[in-house]
């Protein structure tokens, strides 16, 4: 048999995950990184930073069926450290710990960003991104 979760229990989940990035005494970070994204969040990141956008606090939405919106309002920019296309990223609490990898993209993706080719001093805005607890 397959273990699932019902949709209150996903979302309880999904927000016990996301609040994890509202630990601290201030908001919380997306690193974006060129590149693949390495193979758990304990792994070292691979790539070269391009971004470092601060959260909202918090940093997330509630959940509802086992997903949680991250909050862009307002926007969350950042500038461009580096040159490279945007791969992975990797979302820490203030004090600089862990909480979750994921993959950039331009729409569909956990985080989807105004463009994927950063460049040293472009502004880059997060269009969207999202956590979802899987179901089972």
């Amino acid at each position: 048999m397959t273990l699932r979760l019902a949709a209150d229990s996903r979302s309880a989940a999904a927000d016990a995950v996301v609040d994890r990035l509202d630990a601290g005494a201030a908001p919380g970070t997306i690193k974006v990184y060129s590149g693949s994204q390495p193979a758990t969040p304990a792994t070292a990141p691979t790539g070269t930073l391009l971004l470092t956008f601060t959260l909202n606090d918090p940093a997330f939405a509630a959940a509802a069926t086992g997903v949680s919106a991250l909050d862009i309002a307002p926007d969350l920019t950042a500038t461009g450290v580096a040159a490279g296309d945007a791969g992975w990223f990797r979302a820490a609490d203030s004090d600089g710990n862990t909480v979750l990898d994921g993959a950039c993209g331009l729409g569909g993706s956990e985080l989807n960003l105004s463009t994927l080719a950063v460049s040293i001093g472009l502004e880059v805005t997060i269009t969207s991104g999202t956590y979802t607890q899987p179901q089972g």
